[in-house]
């Protein structure tokens, strides 16, 4: 009623025409896809690239933290800037940078260079997945459809988990998989310059640039044209401060070099803070915070990247360590984790109607949590098949959560800014991975050179951060 009465009969413009939803929806979620693959393909061959670069095993995070400090660094921005210059235009442009970037990554001869590839990598993947969402959001406005598209859309962030330690561990060399990737990518971003609309979402505006949907007009929010670029050094810097403390810390955390990157990331965090309440076109709203759907999708965001993403990123390398399963058998036996979480997520748009996007959350958490404790003492025995329980159940919460988190980021925010809240949510939950990988590795190799004890100790610091997650988002309640 308020959105009619702001405009006269005689200023209404004819609507823009919505985006072909199954094009949309099967370029998005091939992307998606791809980049999940990339950001998981070092999953099962960490031993093989660790070997390659000489890379010890205290610096062994940088190689998988690389791709989500990228991601986390950028998604904000990218979101931001998707909503303002046009999704089509940004998701375009982040899918064929993976791919060239993720070739890139092929050749790497030095830890450092990888690392610098899986930044690259973690930018460009920014760049498709916050612009993703919005591109769906204007394809399917109507919640039946919208509910649908991101329940297809989070089961192919699940699919590209599933299918990426698969694609890695069946080539001969991890730098062959590293080319493949990147091809693909690449295909998939010809095909998007060829069949996405440029008229891709957003809020069409009056006058000229309704009528004007090759420009990306459509795709834009009625924002300044500035970027924030304050706001995207002052975040980026702390993440790389936090990251890198969180990544030292395993060599002591009392040593004044983690000491002086952690108080450098809450100075640049309080800083960012500061410079996001002053500038005309922030990356994100803060009065968003105000609102409790969004604070549960981005405590969703950020636990999953914590207690799920951060376990289940280093337990192939440590299931080849302490069994001596080869990369292929990891891959397998993992694809029973994420096969399911992909079957879940693309059937948990049933559940809608009984079960809120909010307490499926909490459910999912509580599975994970109770999956990983089924897990605990089976790399201490060495039989694989002690694992196969807790997979299954913790892959049933992991398909959950996938299905949620996009549906609620997207819910939580005004339709005009649905990249932003994509890249909000997202933001936290590879902030969140980026802690888990280090917090896993910091407490998987904490127990004197016993793998097998040390990995328990991080199955039960990731089962009580899943409850505790769950707790949250559980009672996290829009006000009636």
């Amino acid at each position: 009623m308020t959105r009619f009465s702001e405009r006269t009969l005689t200023e209404a413009p004819t609507p823009a025409p919505l985006a072909p939803a199954g094009p949309t929806l099967a370029l998005t979620s091939a992307a998606t896809a791809v980049a999940l693959m990339t950001y998981t393909a070092p999953m099962v061959t960490l031993p093989d690239i660790a070997a390659a670069l000489h890379t010890p095993l205290s610096a062994q995070a940088w190689l998988l933290n690389g791709t989500p400090l990228g991601l986390a660094a950028l998604l904000l921005v990218a979101g931001s800037l998707a909503d303002d210059y046009g999704r089509r235009r940004v998701f375009v442009a982040g899918t064929l940078a993976l791919g060239l970037t993720t070739v890139l990554g092929a050749f790497a001869s030095t830890t450092l260079l990888f690392t610098l590839a899986r930044i690259a990598q973690g930018a460009a993947s920014a760049a498709l997945l916050a612009s993703s969402l919005g591109l769906i959001a204007h394809a399917f406005p109507t919640p039946a459809g919208r509910l649908r598209a991101t329940g297809v859309w989070g089961a192919f962030v699940s699919g590209g988990i599933a299918v990426g330690p698969l694609v890695t561990g069946a080539m001969p060399s991890w730098r062959l998989s590293y080319v493949v990737l990147g091809a693909a990518a690449v295909v998939v971003g010809v095909l998007s310059a060829r069949a996405l609309p440029r008229s891709d979402g957003g809020r069409a505006t009056a006058g000229p640039a309704a009528e004007a949907p090759s420009n990306d007009h459509a795709s834009r929010a009625p924002r300044g044209p500035r970027p924030d670029l304050g706001g995207a050094v002052t975040f980026g810097l702390a993440l790389v401060a936090l990251v890198a403390a969180l990544t030292l810390g395993r060599d002591g955390w009392l040593r004044a070099p983690v000491g002086l990157l952690l108080l450098a990331s809450l100075v640049l965090l309080a800083l960012f803070v500061v410079v996001e309440r002053r500038a005309t076109a922030p990356m994100i709203d803060l009065g968003l915070l105000r609102r409790p759907g969004f604070l549960a999708s981005s405590a969703g965001g950020l636990f999953t990247g914590l207690a799920v993403i951060g376990l289940f990123s280093f337990l192939p390398a440590l299931l080849q360590q302490t069994m001596g399963l080869s990369p292929m058998d990891t891959a397998w036996l993992f694809l029973l984790w994420s096969g399911l979480s992909f079957a879940v997520a693309l059937q948990a748009r049933r559940l809608s109607g009984r079960i809120p996007p909010r307490l499926q959350l909490a459910l999912g958490f509580l599975l994970h949590a109770a999956g990983v404790l089924t897990m605990l003492g089976s790399l201490d025995s060495g039989s694989w098949t002690r694992l196969l329980p807790g997979l299954v159940v913790a892959g049933v919460g992991s398909g959950l959560l996938n299905a949620a988190l996009p549906l609620l980021a997207v819910e939580s925010v005004p339709a005009r800014r649905a990249a932003m809240g994509s890249g909000a949510q997202q933001t936290l939950r590879y902030i969140g991975s980026c802690a888990g990988v280090a917090l896993t590795i910091a407490l998987a190799t904490s127990s004197g050179g016993d793998l097998a004890r040390g990995a328990d100790v991080a199955m039960v610091v990731s089962a009580g951060l899943g409850v505790a997650a769950g707790v949250l988002v559980g009672v996290l309640r829009e006000r009636g």
